[in-house]
C-alpha cells in the first residue's frame, strides 16, 4: 500500500482528498494536518469520513516525513514553496495544488503574487500536473505542479484548436463562471450565503493570478505567445465551473472539422466528454466527478468559434486531478478511485 499524507487537510480539497483517497484500493493515508483543527479527529471535522483513529496533526515536517512516501499539499502559496523543497531533498514525491510550482518564469510568479520565488532550480523539475498534456513527463517526476480550477476549463477548451492557422490567437476571451468553495472553507464576509445568493458577480477583472497560468500553458502548446483576457465571475452554488471562450476565426471552417478536432485529441482521455452538435456542457452534469464536459460552436455571423467547458473546480479542477496524478505517478490504472458519475437529479 502507497503511504500518503495531505498537509493542509481541513478545506475543502482536503476534504475531497481524503474522499477519494480513503476508498482507493492502492493508497492508505498515514496522515493529515491542520494548524486550526490539529489533535481534532478528521471525522469530526468532516462526519462523512469514518475513521475513528486518524487526527490532524501541526504541520511538523521533520516527524511527518517519516510517516508517507507520498505528500498532497493544500496549503497557500508561499508555504508551499518551502515544504516542496524539504520533502524534495528528504527524497519523497509531492503533488503540490497551490500555485507555487505552476508558473515556470520566476519573474512572472513575483509579479502576480508578490513574493519571490526562493528554489527556481525546482522550478525546472516540477511538471505541470495536467494529465492529457503531460502524462509522460508527470510518470517521470517526484514533484507535480497541479493546475488551478479555472486554468484547467480554459486549458483543456482550447487545446486541440490553440496551434492551429484558423485561429486569431489575440482575440482569445475567457469567460469563467465558479462556485463559492472556490474560495475556499475560510470564512470571509464577500462569500457569506447572504452576500452570494441571488448575485453574481465579477471579480479579480484583469488581475486574477490564474491568467498567466492559463497564458503559460497555451503559449506551450501552441509554441506562440498567446495572451488571453479572463474574467471570473462567483455563482450561487456549491461548486463547479463553466467556462465560455470566444475565438475569432481567420479563416471559414466547417463545424464537423472542428469537431473531428477534438474528438481526435481527446479519444484516448478518460475525462473529457466531448458532446454532440446541439449539446452543451453543465456544472450538473460533472458535480461530484473528475470529467470535463466540452462544447464546440461556430458563429458564422462574426466569425467566432465558442467553446464551452464544465468542470467541477474541486475535483478536476483540482482533487481529482491530483488523485489522477498520483495514479499516473505510481502506475495504478489512472481511472482508479475516479469513476464515479455525477449524481442525477
Amino acid at each position: 500500500m502507497l503511504k500518503v499524507a495531505i498537509l493542509g487537510g481541513s478545506g475543502y480539497t482536503g476534504s475531497e482528498l481524503l474522499r477519494l483517497l480513503s476508498s482507493h484500493p492502492h493508497v492508505n493515508v498515514t496522515a493529515v494536518t491542520s494548524e486550526r483543527s490539529a489533535g481534532i479527529l478528521v471525522s469530526d471535522v468532516f462526519i462523512n469520513f469514518r475513521n475513528p483513529h486518524l487526527k490532524f496533526e501541526p504541520l511538523d515536517l521533520s516527524s511527518l516525513e517519516k510517516k508517507a512516501d507520498l505528500f498532497f499539499l493544500c496549503l497557500p502559496h508561499k508555504t508551499s514553496q518551502d515544504t516542496v523543497a524539504f520533502l524534495y531533498n528528504a527524497g519523497k514525491k509531492v503533488i503540490d495544488l497551490s500555485a507555487d510550482y505552476r508558473i515556470k518564469d520566476a519573474k512572472i510568479y513575483q509579479e502576480w503574487y508578490n513574493i519571490p520565488h526562493l528554489y527556481t532550480h525546482l522550478l525546472k523539475k516540477a511538471v505541470y500536473g495536467l494529465p492529457e498534456i503531460y502524462r509522460k513527463q508527470i510518470k517521470k517526476s517526484s514533484i507535480i505542479a497541479n493546475p488551478g480550477c479555472y486554468p484547467v476549463s480554459a486549458i483543456l477548451g482550447l487545446a486541440p484548436v490553440i496551434g492551429k492557422s484558423f485561429l486569431d490567437t489575440n482575440s482569445i476571451i475567457v469567460d469563467s463562471k465558479s462556485g463559492t468553495s472556490g474560495a475556499g472553507r475560510s470564512p470571509a464576509q464577500p462569500f457569506m450565503f447572504c452576500e452570494v445568493n441571488e448575485s453574481v458577480r465579477a471579480y479579480s477583472v484583469t488581475t486574477h493570478r490564474h491568467t498567466p497560468e492559463i497564458e503559460q500553458e497555451l503559449s506551450s502548446i501552441s509554441r506562440r505567445k498567446i495572451k488571453i483576457i479572463f474574467t471570473p465571475h462567483l455563482m450561487p452554488m456549491d461548486r463547479g465551473i463553466l467556462s465560455t471562450i470566444y475565438v475569432r476565426l481567420k479563416k471559414d471552417i466547417k463545424l464537423s472539422d472542428v469537431q473531428k478536432l477534438y474528438q481526435e485529441f481527446y479519444k484516448s482521455e478518460p475525462f473529457v466528454r466531448v458532446l454532440k452538435n446541439g449539446l452543451y456542457p453543465a456544472t450538473k452534469a460533472v458535480k461530484g466527478s473528475n470529467f470535463c464536459d466540452l462544447s464546440v460552436s461556430l458563429d458564422r455571423r462574426t466569425g467566432s468559434l465558442i467553446i464551452v467547458s464544465a468542470i467541477d473546480n474541486l475535483l478536476k479542477g483540482a482533487s481529482g486531478t491530483a488523485v489522477q496524478n498520483m495514479n499516473i505517478m505510481y502506475g495504478f490504472d489512472e481511472t482508479t478511485g475516479l469513476t464515479a458519475s455525477s449524481p442525477s437529479p
